[in-house]
């Protein structure tokens, strides 16, 4: 599965950014995607995640500001960004999981990523 991620930058916080990741995952008929991000000094923190049937979820840090969404006709996957504060900064990741085991929904965030993109650097200045 290829994960192509774009759409970073800097941005004032309150601004908006739409980030965008292309992908190769409609060969496929069940899987979780999400975008995760890590910022230096932290660990990696999953932010939100979209299935196969469309469900999603998030972060309790994200939700009401964030939004993950697919479109299947170009195989892409998006993360708009509201609200942004300056803990947002981070470089963002998007990753998918073919064929998860234990079912899709809120469970797409308790597995094991196994295909990743290679980053797109968000930053937030206040």
């Amino acid at each position: 599965v290829q994960l192509v991620e774009s759409g970073g930058g800097s941005v004032k916080a309150g601004g908006s950014l739409r980030l965008s990741c292309a992908t190769s995952i409609n060969s496929y008929s069940r899987y979780c995607m999400g975008w995760f991000r890590r910022s230096p000094g932290k660990e990696r923190e999953g932010v939100a995640y979209i299935d196969s049937d469309g469900k999603t979820n998030y972060a309790d840090s994200v939700k009401g500001r964030f939004t993950i969404s697919k479109d299947n006709a170009k195989d892409t996957l998006y993360l708009q960004m509201d609200s942004l504060k300056p803990e947002d900064t981070a470089m963002y990741y998007c990753a998918a999981h073919l064929y998860p085991p234990h079912g899709l929904g809120p469970t797409c965030a308790l597995y094991d990523y196994n295909y990743w993109g290679q980053g797109t650097q968000v930053t937030v200045s206040s």
